[in-house]
């Protein structure tokens, strides 16, 4: 986490997004740059922390080249509240659409989801004897009283061996027994009746034109009708596997402290936060500078909206207030049509940091396919090994796949490392159809070059590919 005493410095960040990402270093080198800065911020002096803001990147680069994925990948690295949005989904106030603002909630949601998806880890000992305790009240109800209550004849209860000498002991020893058995999972197909909450939470709609609520308002107020009413619960019968899965959750919300988790998702969403603004070429326009009129007019207003959210500003949440001065906003866009000159100059100076990703090279897609962590042909080895079959590749039929994903890309559409998905699903489709009925287990299948060369013989001859382009 960023406000952790050590954190990765720029190169192992860097080592880190080598791991996914082929290639794009100057890209990688920027990112790394900024996320080290953020975690600089939160050591610094207590009185600059407030002056000092992120500088915010724009990245142009053609689809399929990874712009996407480093930003993910980044967020995951710092274990940062991350969402990512499409400019051109946004529309200009007063027009019917997503307004800019509900980019921030998307964010402070996530935020809230990984704060207490963090708090239940820690509470999840002491939340699983509470199910552990109810599900051994639904098999052996105790009986009321003490053992001091109950007459004792008889064997001494503390004899080795010795008889209960009250119904209480007798059901108390019956008890542990049945716990025993629940913690080594030998009653885990029995069917238990168990009580489980219900949400009473009204769903709130308006009907006709605008009433002043927005987004955050209307979830505020269904949030307060919710709390208001009272709980309804309702009998399930199921397993005690299933049990303990749905009770783990339940109990674990009510042992977490949600102001306390409010509170901590805010700070984290407004100094940790990561908001990938992806399109960002679809709402410039070459007209943005003279005027116009049509549809330019409603792209030039997305991009007066975006300014104060990436300059700074309060947002209202159903959780409360965020400042977003210290959010990090990473754009991204093609940049076919429109330049980045095409952007309002207040929203270009709010994007500093400019890098231009690089389009993918036949080396790129040869290492892109052997090399990542998540690699396709480790993927589809790995869907295989599900079936037990062992899958694998030469190091010749790799090179030729990334030649062929290359001269495609050439000569029908540049969509990047996504043409991949397409050469690959159209080499092994007939295998994955084949496993398990011609296929059977502990069969190994070797993918070699001539096998590429028959397989994508049609595909490599036949460059209208209509019906294989993503």
């Amino acid at each position: 986490m960023l406000n952790s005493t050590t954190f990765l410095t720029p190169t192992q960040i860097v080592a880190e997004l080598d791991k996914y990402i082929i290639g794009q270093h100057e890209a990688k080198r920027h990112v790394a740059i900024a996320l080290r800065n953020r975690w600089r911020r939160l050591h610094a002096p207590a009185d600059m922390q407030r002056e000092i803001v992120p500088n915010n990147i724009l990245m142009i680069g053609s689809t399929g080249v990874g712009k996407t994925e480093i930003a993910r990948r980044l967020a995951s690295i710092a274990d940062a509240p991350f969402t990512k949005v499409e400019a051109s989904k946004f529309t200009e106030v007063g027009y019917v659409g997503r307004d800019v603002e509900s980019m921030v909630r998307d964010l402070v949601e996530q935020s809230v989801n990984m704060v207490k998806q963090r708090r239940k880890e820690e509470v999840k000992a002491q939340a699983a004897q509470a199910v552990e305790d109810i599900i051994l009240d639904a098999l052996i109800p105790p009986i009321s009283g003490t053992p001091a209550s109950r007459p004792t004849v008889g064997y001494s209860a503390g004899e080795a061996g010795a008889a209960p000498d009250s119904d209480y002991e007798l059901n108390e020893r019956t008890r542990e027994r049945f716990r025993e058995k629940i913690r080594t999972g030998e009653l885990d197909d029995r069917k238990i009746d168990i009580k489980v909450q219900q949400s009473s939470t009204p769903g709130i709609g308006v009907v006709g034109g605008p009433t002043g609520l927005d987004d955050a308002s209307l979830a505020g107020l269904q949030d307060m009708l919710g709390s208001m009413l009272p709980k309804k619960t309702r009998k399930r019968k199921v397993t005690i596997a299933e049990a303990r899965k749905i009770l783990l959750d339940e109990e674990a919300a009510k042992l977490i402290d949600m102001d306390e988790v409010k509170d901590e998702a805010i700070r984290q969403a407004e100094n940790a936060g990561i908001i990938f603004i992806d399109e960002i070429d679809k709402v410039a326009s070459r007209s943005s500078k003279g005027g116009g009129s049509g549809p330019d007019v409603s792209r030039e207003g997305v991009q007066r909206d975006l300014l104060p959210i990436v300059e700074g500003s309060a947002v209202s949440t159903k959780y409360g207030v965020i400042n977003t001065d210290h959010i990090l906003f990473i754009a991204a866009g093609a940049f076919h049509v429109a330049k980045p000159s095409d952007l309002i100059p207040e929203l270009q100076g709010r994007f500093p940091i400019r890098v231009e990703l690089q389009s993918l090279t036949k080396d790129d897609f040869f290492r892109i396919l052997k090399d990542p962590k998540n690699a396709l042909t480790k993927q589809y080895e790995a869907l295989l090994k599900a079936e037990e079959v062992e899958l694998s590749f030469e190091d010749a039929a790799l090179e030729r796949l990334a030649e062929i994903a290359f001269e495609v890309n050439e000569e029908v559409e540049n969509i990047g490392a996504r043409r991949l998905h397409t050469v690959m699903s159209r080499l092994l489709n007939d295998i994955l159809f084949d496993v398990p009925d011609l296929i059977g287990p502990n069969a190994h299948i070797l993918i070699t070059r001539e096998l590429v060369e028959e397989r994508l013989r049609g595909m490599v001859r036949n460059r209208d590919l209509s019906q294989y382009i993503l």
